[in-house]
């Protein structure tokens, strides 16, 4: 069941506009802040995992590094080459970094989520919920912001005239049709469950008594594969290590954003790290109950931000972990994975998951029901299996009749 957000419920009034104006400052100030601290956070994990001491001269622990690094993109001179599209080369890094701040508008940073104030919290004597907007297609808007962000990084790389960037770009378009369609089927998973598009009824699903000493969150409820699939595809869309085809500085020079500087290049670097943020608050939300936790004591509305941003810490600690340590996939494990891995995984536990719905709501015997199930994904994975040897076998009898 969908909830509105009460503070939209009734009459507005100047007090309403003016607390949904705070909200919006409120909510990019901390995206634009949180961009500053991960720049620094990856920094600092990634030096002190390859036993390097990273930023430590601009300000205390070198926290002031990112601020001296945008100071610098001011100051450097902004390119345009003369190849290029001049409108569409402008454009880009627009399209990158507008869907980052549209995704996090949507997402629960706080709030009581017990079922007496169903996440709300009083601001300035009126209720509302701790995130800018709560539309009930809130994982459709995440799902098409995701699919957009893509578009500026392969506009960026067909309108700079010049063959690496154009490079990248192909890569990424190919990269967005093989990992989106995965993404999507473990978002539906949850969706399936919770019964609701809107992100704060997600985390309501996910609040309250769980299954024992364990919570009620999704990753324990659709079995931990949507969330595997959801980070390894969720990584591959933000084109982070170890699928950063798209840049591949060792065969690209720089990738799609190669022929910019100054600003513009500023824009990719923020929307790279932005995604990084938003993405880890998606899962998050989806699958680890968002802000909803126990109040442990004093004010029940502080804890929300708290457990929010302590589940937001352990994933974006995970992402620099992957860069630190995973070498980069060439482009046919890549595709491999994308296509005859993750969707085909995801697809079938989506099945498996509906069919243990409909088995619980027309009280059929469920342990028979998932084993039946785990057959049929079983069988259907030795019949894949099978065909792709048979098509790698036929590629190779052609490949040697032809030498």
């Amino acid at each position: 069941m969908f909830a509105l957000d009460p503070l939209l419920t009734g009459d507005i009034g100047l007090a309403e506009v003016l607390i949904v104006l705070l909200k919006v400052v409120v909510t990019f100030g901390l995206l634009l802040l949180s961009v500053l601290f991960m720049v620094w956070f990856e920094r600092k994990v990634h030096a002190d995992m390859s036993n390097r001491l990273g930023p430590n001269r601009a300000g205390p622990f070198g926290l002031f590094q990112t601020l001296a690094d945008g100071v610098k993109f001011f100051f450097k001179e902004d390119l345009l080459p003369d190849r290029a599209d001049r409108k569409v080369f402008i454009l880009a890094p627009f399209l990158s970094v507008v869907p980052a701040f549209l995704v996090f508008s949507v997402i629960p940073i706080g709030g009581n989520f017990s079922e007496e104030k169903q996440g709300a919290v009083k601001i300035f004597g009126h209720e509302t919920f701790l995130q800018l907007a709560d539309p009930p297609i809130g994982i459709l808007l995440v799902l098409a912001c995701s699919s957009i962000a893509v578009y500026g990084v392969m506009l960026a790389g067909w309108s700079s005239g010049s063959k690496y960037p154009l490079l990248g770009s192909v890569r990424a378009s190919a990269q967005m049709v093989s990992y989106e369609a995965a993404l999507g089927m473990s978002v539906l998973a949850v969706v399936l469950l919770a019964g609701s598009l809107s992100t704060h009824d997600i985390v309501m699903s996910q609040a309250g008594d769980g299954f024992g000493p364990f919570p009620r969150w999704n990753i324990i409820v659709t079995g931990v594969v949507p969330f595997v699939i959801f980070l390894i595809a969720g990584t591959a869309e933000m084109n982070r290590p170890p699928f950063d085809l798209v840049e591949a500085e060792q065969e690209l020079v720089g990738g799609f954003h190669t022929e910019y500087s100054s600003i513009r290049f500023a824009l990719f670097f923020l929307a790279e790290f932005m995604n990084t943020v938003t993405m880890s608050a998606i899962i998050v939300t989806l699958f680890l109950g968002g802000p909803a936790g126990p109040t442990l004591f004093g004010p029940d509305w502080m804890w929300g931000p708290l457990w929010f941003l302590a589940k937001l810490f352990i994933f974006l600690f995970v992402f620099v972990w992957f860069r630190a340590t995973l070498p980069r996939l060439r482009y046919d494990q890549l595709m491999d994975l994308g296509w005859k891995v993750l969707i085909p995984l995801s697809l079938g536990w989506l099945l498996l998951l509906a069919t243990i719905n409909i088995a619980r709501d027309e009280d059929w015997n469920l342990a028979l029901v998932v084993a039946i199930g785990f057959a049929v994904l079983m069988g259907g994975y030795a019949l894949l299996t099978a065909a792709m040897r048979t098509a790698e076998r036929r590629r190779d009898e052609l490949e040697g009749a032809l030498d």
